[in-house]
């Protein structure tokens, strides 16, 4: 692998300058979900729980968003290697008809059910009755999020990934000026508590959406084309199921995983102090993982690019090993930096700052250990299936690796660990991570096979 980090002069500041607004942008929304959970931890252990609880139907949203962005991404930057910007259009359009459809019934069901739908992840009666009234109104947000995620995916396809992250830099702001205000009744505003935290997210999604709305019509790299958008035609949307559907089902029946183990957390006779000390760790692992997910990014781009533009399959296999390279050993060395951050940082200060005390101060800290020793192998995960592979038009087997490790792994030894055989606290984190170690060698024979190579413009050009 290290013989293909030796590319062309210029190849590492290109790299460099996609993946570093997509690092900023992913590290800007992460700094928005830490400073909700920072505030909202100021309320007390309860309500930081509570939130967590009704963040995990939420973060199923997210993930399905996420989904059809990483479809829109496979197409887009292929089509953006040809200079095909009127399928880019048509792309987009079949990605905010079927986004908007999954977020508007999202957000009835949750605005309507909020308390059966808590019920579902949680059986602590005081969690559900506290998260309820926040998971009517970020429900909401979503439907606004959807429209400005699919036009900053868009961007970033067409190697224009510094417009994402100025929107949701403003976004940022916003959140958090409005959380100040509305969790604690600053400047005269009523203390509203949780409720005021979803507030300020529904607030905070409408204004990215003012502001794609201003910026797009003065955008003529690639500009919109209501008839295009409006109608996207059935070749398109034909070509966007065959590619995006394998990326959507991976990330919904990923996301579904990933809140089936809060939810066997949420029903553990610990589950105040684990939830409290895992919605910690999440936000550890969004901010250790923003350069990954940048690399990841920027890998999508740079390969679909070449591969639209015709390159040679060993030219793209070649390129594909770099990329990875890369991306390991920026996972080495942010769980280096964990580790000397762990003991000096977040023991003594940062734990203490969300109130963990006790058991849940323990967990948080066997939390962190195993997390930065599978760092590493996550990083090399997330950019061969969310970069690499997807962007090679290869997401069957992208969402066969992704998801058979996770379900046929991760999720039963977590559950028999949790809740059957009630083993130690290190024994059930061990097994939430589980999935990173068979992930690695299993994508790496991928890697090797070039079937991956795909071009996946060529049946519509």
């Amino acid at each position: 692998m290290i013989r293909h980090l030796h590319r062309e002069p210029g190849f590492y500041k290109r790299l460099f300058l996609l993946a570093l607004p997509l690092i900023l942008q992913n590290l800007i929304t992460t700094s928005l979900g830490f400073v909700d959970t920072f505030m909202v931890g100021m309320l007390g252990q309860n309500e930081l729980s509570a939130v967590t609880a009704a963040n995990t139907p939420i973060y199923m949203l997210q993930i399905i968003i996420l989904g059809l962005l990483s479809g829109l991404s496979v197409l887009a930057s292929q089509y953006w290697g040809k200079g095909d910007t009127e399928s880019i259009n048509r792309c987009m359009g079949v990605s905010l008809y079927a986004g908007l459809i999954i977020a508007v019934s999202v957000a009835v069901v949750l605005f309507f059910f909020p308390l059966q739908v808590m019920a579902l992840v949680t059986n602590n009666g005081l969690l559900i009755e506290l998260g309820a009234p926040y998971l009517r109104i970020v429900g909401l947000s979503y439907i606004f999020n959807t429209i400005s995620s699919v036009y900053i995916g868009m961007q970033r396809s067409t190697e224009n990934p510094a417009m994402g992250m100025i929107v949701f830099g403003i976004s940022m702001l916003t959140n958090t000026c409005l959380n100040y205000i509305l969790i604690f009744g600053k400047f005269g505003a009523p203390a509203l508590g949780i409720t005021g935290a979803a507030i300020a997210t529904l607030i905070s999604r409408v204004v990215e959406v003012v502001i794609v709305l201003c910026y797009a019509p003065h955008y003529h790299r690639v500009p919109l084309m209501p008839r295009l958008l409006l109608r996207p035609g059935w070749t398109m949307v034909r070509s966007f199921l065959k590619y995006a559907t394998p990326v959507l089902v991976n990330e919904v029946l990923w996301g579904l995983g990933v809140s089936v183990m809060t939810a066997i957390m949420g029903h553990m006779v610990i589950s105040t102090d684990i939830l409290a000390a895992y919605a910690i760790m999440g936000n550890i692992d969004k901010f250790s993982t923003v350069a990954c997910f940048g690399i990841a990014g920027a890998t999508a781009v740079i390969v679909g690019k070449r591969i639209g533009e015709g390159a040679g399959r060993e030219e793209v296999y070649s390129l594909g090993c770099c990329l990875l390279t890369v991306s390991f050993g920026v996972g080495l060395l942010v769980s280096v930096c964990l580790a000397v951050l762990l003991p000096t940082v977040f023991i003594p200060y940062l734990y203490p700052l969300f109130h963990l005390e006790g058991l849940a101060l323990e967990i948080a800290v066997i939390m962190c250990i195993v997390y930065l020793f599978m760092l590493p192998l996550k990083a090399f995960d997330i950019t061969n299936i969310t970069g690499l592979l997807r962007a090679g038009g290869d997401s069957r087997m992208a969402s066969i690796i992704d998801l058979s490790c996770q379900w046929v792994i991760a999720v039963p030894l977590t559950f028999l660990t949790a809740l059957v055989f009630n083993a130690p606290v290190t024994v059930v984190c061990l097994c939430i991570q589980s999935e990173n170690v068979c992930k690695c060698p299993w994508g790496l024979l991928r890697l090797r096979s070039r079937k991956w190579i795909n071009d996946v413009t060529g049946e519509d050009t």
